[in-house]
């Protein structure tokens, strides 16, 4: 007789383990209202990680959301990112894009880039070695050349289209199924509502992860990632920077 047909292939599982990390802040209205749908009216006054693990929780009071009341600077980003399998950024300013870029690449740990201003997103996924931020924006423009995220505005629907990208992503990374987005972005037009995927690749002379310049211990790390107060140290003693 032939033989017994295999077995149907086990359903999708994993445990979920979420980490927040945000500024520890309290929301207001017009953040409420705009884009961020983890917070509510009753949720005014509370921190935003608090809202986010309550809001999470009550959708699946199974998982497990891990909060970090505190900024990430160079002294914390190292034991914080070493704790996830992936590490998914959406943060609104220059200084801390670079740094989560360096820290996750030097912890070894994908990372899900989402980028939003006005009507214009980007998704990517860096893999340690293959490419990272630094190869497509090998420094932070000074400051005040381009206006941040909180300074130019963006369309309120735009996150959630960014954001449902990188959760796609993210599930694809954790599982290893598909193509995810590795040397490849996704730029998004809200305003044509056009989608182009362009190709990356590693730069070779790339300081973070090229063959020239490749720093390997955390020291280096904690010691050259303000790249910001470079371009303005006054910001060090206003205790403005927060790298």
């Amino acid at each position: 007789p032939p033989p017994p047909p295999p077995p149907p292939p086990p359903p999708f599982f994993f445990q979920a383990e979420d980490g927040i990390l945000d500024q520890p802040r309290s929301r207001g209205l017009g953040d409420v209202y705009k884009r961020q749908i983890l917070h509510q009216n009753k949720d005014i006054g509370k921190r935003k990680v608090v809202s986010a693990k309550e809001t999470l929780e009550s959708y699946n009071p199974d998982v497990n959301v891990e909060i970090h009341e505190e900024p990430i600077n160079s002294q914390n980003a190292m034991d914080i990112i070493s704790q996830y399998d992936v590490v998914i950024n959406g943060a609104d300013n220059f200084p801390t894009r670079y740094l989560i870029c360096d820290s996750s690449f030097h912890a070894g740990k994908p990372l899900v880039d989402g980028s939003i201003l006005l009507f214009d997103g980007q998704v990517t996924t860096y893999i340690p070695g293959k490419s990272c931020y630094r190869c497509i924006f090998p420094e932070p423009p000074p400051p005040g050349e381009v206006p941040s995220c909180s300074e130019a505005g963006v369309v309120g629907a735009l996150p959630g289209l960014v954001g449902s990208i990188q959760a796609t992503e993210t599930i694809k990374v954790i599982l290893d199924i598909g193509e995810i987005l590795e040397n490849r972005m996704i730029l998004i037009d809200a305003l044509t509502m056009e989608f182009r995927t362009i190709k990356l690749r590693r730069d070779t002379s790339c300081s973070l992860c090229g063959d020239t310049f490749l720093p390997t211990t955390e020291a280096h790390l904690i010691e050259n990632l303000c790249y910001s107060c470079l371009f303005d140290p006054d910001r060090i003693e206003e205790n403005d920077c927060g790298i």
